[in-house]
């Protein structure tokens, strides 16, 4: 059993309501938009974690994460990456590959907009945390949490962290 915090776009903000949770999981994934790498290392000093670069990230940032990243948790084919789009609105991107070989869960960042939602036709689970950073549209600052466990994902949970 793995238990996850995901979140996204931070852009460059990290406080104590964002550690706290990260204290009480096995892995942290960033969907993008990390805007510093203060905010990975302070995450990391905590938990492993896994992420990928946004469209925000300079070229030290991408040095460290790629756009993409592909990997099993568990018996879970995951594919992280920032801009994907979601369900019948995949960005072109990803499209072909997405519909030649889908994993089991497919995340990404970017909207601000948390979306959590399946894809019946490719048989995969789509999250977008949302943003917990303080910059951008977005009025309420989110994360979500949930398990793998096996081949199987359970106890989502949406983290409403405030008003950005």
């Amino acid at each position: 059993m793995t238990r996850i915090l995901l979140l996204s776009d931070t852009h460059s903000h990290m406080d104590n309501d964002i550690l706290k949770y990260a204290r009480q999981v096995d892995e942290i994934w960033h969907a993008g938009d990390i805007g510093s790498l203060e905010v990975t290392d302070s995450l990391k000093s905590i938990k492993p974690v896994r992420g990928v670069y946004g469209n925000i990230d300079d070229h030290i940032i991408q040095k460290e994460f790629p756009e993409n990243n592909r990997f099993f948790c568990e018996d879970v084919d995951v594919w992280i990456t920032h801009i994907g789009g979601y369900p019948t609105k995949y960005n072109t991107r990803v499209r072909e590959e997405i519909k030649k070989n889908p994993p089991k869960l497919f995340i990404c960042g970017h909207s601000h907009i948390l979306k959590v939602m399946q894809d019946k036709k490719l048989g995969l689970l789509h999250m977008n945390p949302g943003a917990c950073g303080k910059y951008g549209f977005h009025q309420v600052r989110t994360m979500l949490r949930f398990v793998i466990d096996g081949e199987k994902i359970s106890d989502l949970e949406v983290i409403e962290l405030g008003n950005r």
